[in-house]
């Protein structure tokens, strides 16, 4: 406070307990750290660009310029989601509507600003729908395609302003990190925000932290505000601000209008549905109407939501209000389930054939057993995520075992979909005698190794190959556990005789492999009785 009891300058504060922390020693720089010579923070002057930078500033005018020039249709946007997205063809045209009409208003604006003091309704979507849909994963391509930062967040992690949780302005501050510190572009980014059911308000009975609060705080955030891009708390943001200053003059932009960013929440309102069907059950039965029939025509009652619904649900009218766009999204059917592992791009199935090819193991797979692995996803009632699960299941054991077998490739059959543990012994009796060459071929690696390492040759004959593999099999260990366990004392041993004899070729045989220790413990005696013989002489 200044004398006069008026509130002094933030800046000003934050200087003068600045200074006073550097009398007292708190504040320590490193050199070449974040803020010495070789930081970012350095004048354009003093430090010339590097290609990263370059690179960086070249992005960024290009995702601006997609901005300013947009022109992409309603129904380029959907084409684009079938890419990724099976299904969900309702979503994917309202959100293909909402977002050009968004993104049209704000290059209007870019071409004459006079437009930003008109009244203009933002767009801002709301999902319904169960886990696992898509989601996500349609806005995050929306976002990709218009090449815009985007931030996720979950509702529940936020909390009314005064109590312990995140702070809802965090969401912008974030957008802008996506952009790389770049305000002007993350002005026009996208800010999704999950399990918004979470925060309905469900009792009248004392203050609702997570819930009215958070309505509250989000609604101004989804009109037109301004955000300080510097939290209080960020006391690092704020010595970077400074010493930006210090060094180029220039005072970094202090706020972030929301007014051109684009908000969707989504949740999966299972009680909504349920609240839906409930009135929509009343009012048909009004008029006669038999209930099972009701049930039998409608899967899914979310698309018929409506305001009072949210309202009633726990929703501010006001919070609801600023939400306009409205969509359900739709169950998966075991056929879409299989659409998606057979044609979407960056389909988990994929993902585990690319997983084997990272081990020179190919994996074929049937339609049939595609078709199996549809089915059970599809109970595990998680969307596209119960793909993941059943792919798992499957998989888990072939991922582990082959590897470190001679197995180069197999097939995703139905009978290895439904007992995948049955096939996989299967697999590995049939290539049981490739399994020997396999681990022989595993015990001259680690010679080679142990040379590499000690510089002694261990010269392993056919039984004691053979030995070892038995062992191999007998205890279902790799070759390289095995050896290691027996030959890890041996390099000590070995110097020593090498110093007595000069020798650095050391044949392992049978007997060395049942009795490791013991026959290291005879090479060395015989090795100094070699010595004192030579001495004598």
């Amino acid at each position: 406070m200044s004398k006069n009891g008026e509130p002094s300058d933030p800046m000003e504060e934050f200087k003068k307990n600045l200074d006073q922390a550097f009398k007292q020693g708190k504040v320590f720089f490193p050199m070449g750290g974040q803020f010495g010579p070789e930081s970012g923070a350095a004048s354009k002057t003093e430090q010339p660009k590097g290609d990263q930078q370059q690179e960086e500033d070249a992005e960024r005018e290009e995702a601006l310029k997609r901005i300013h020039e947009f022109n992409l249709k309603p129904r380029e946007i959907r084409d684009y989601l079938d890419r990724f997205v099976i299904q969900q063809r309702e979503a994917k045209k309202v959100i293909s509507v909402a977002i050009c009409d968004h993104f049209n208003h704000v290059r209007k604006c870019l071409e004459n600003p006079s437009l930003r003091e008109r009244d203009y309704a933002k767009q801002n979507i709301i999902l319904l729908g169960p886990t696992g849909v898509g989601k996500t994963y349609l806005m995050r391509n929306v976002a990709k395609l218009i090449g815009v930062p985007f931030v996720k967040a979950d509702a529940t992690k936020f909390s009314e302003t005064g109590y312990v949780g995140g702070d809802v302005d965090d969401l912008v501050r974030d957008l802008v990190k996506q952009a790389n510190g770049d305000v002007e572009l993350a002005q026009y980014g996208i800010i999704y925000i999950d399990e918004i059911d979470k925060i309905a308000q469900k009792s009248d009975h004392g203050r609702d932290v997570s819930g009215r609060g958070v309505q509250i705080n989000l609604l101004k955030l989804m009109e037109d505000t301004d955000v300080n891009i510097q939290s209080q708390t960020d006391l690092l943001g704020q010595m970077q601000a400074m010493m930006d200053f210090q060094q180029t003059g220039k005072a970094r932009k202090k706020t972030i209008n929301t007014r051109h960013i684009l908000f969707i929440v989504s949740g999966a309102f299972d009680k909504l549905g349920e609240a839906v069907k409930k009135r929509l059950t009343t009012t048909s039965m009004g008029f006669g109407a038999s209930r099972n029939a009701l049930e039998d025509e409608r899967d899914d009652f979310l698309v018929e939501v409506e305001t009072h619904d949210f309202i009633d649900y726990g929703f501010e009218p006001e919070f609801i209000g600023r939400l306009p766009v409205r969509v359900a999204c739709q169950h998966l059917q075991p056929e879409d389930l299989l659409q998606i592992l057979t044609s979407s791009e960056g389909s988990i199935l994929s993902q585990y054939v690319s997983d084997f090819e990272g081990y020179e193991i190919k994996l074929d797979v049937s339609k049939n057993a595609l078709q199996k692995v549809s089915e059970k996803a599809y109970k595990e009632k998680t969307g596209a995520r119960g793909l993941m699960t059943v792919l798992e299941r499957i998989f888990r054991d072939f991922k582990f075992e082959l590897p470190s077998t001679g197995i180069k490739q197999f097939k995703l059959s139905e009978a290895t979909v439904e007992n995948p543990s049955d096939e996989l012994k299967y697999l590995l009796r049939e290539n049981a005698s490739e399994q020997r060459t396999v681990l022989s071929d595993e015990v001259t690696v680690y010679a080679r190794r142990f040379k590499e390492e000690y510089g002694f040759n261990l010269d392993f004959d056919e039984a004691a190959i053979n030995a070892l593999v038995d062992q191999s099999l007998e205890e279902d260990k790799t070759i390289r556990a095995i050896c290691e366990r027996k030959f890890r004392d041996f390099h000590h041993g070995l110097t020593l005789i090498s110093r007595n004899t000069g020798q650095t070729v050391f044949p392992v045989t049978e007997s060395v492999i049942k009795n490791a220790e013991e026959e290291l413990s005879d090479w060395v005696v015989r090795s100094y009785r070699e010595q004192k013989s030579e001495d004598e002489s």
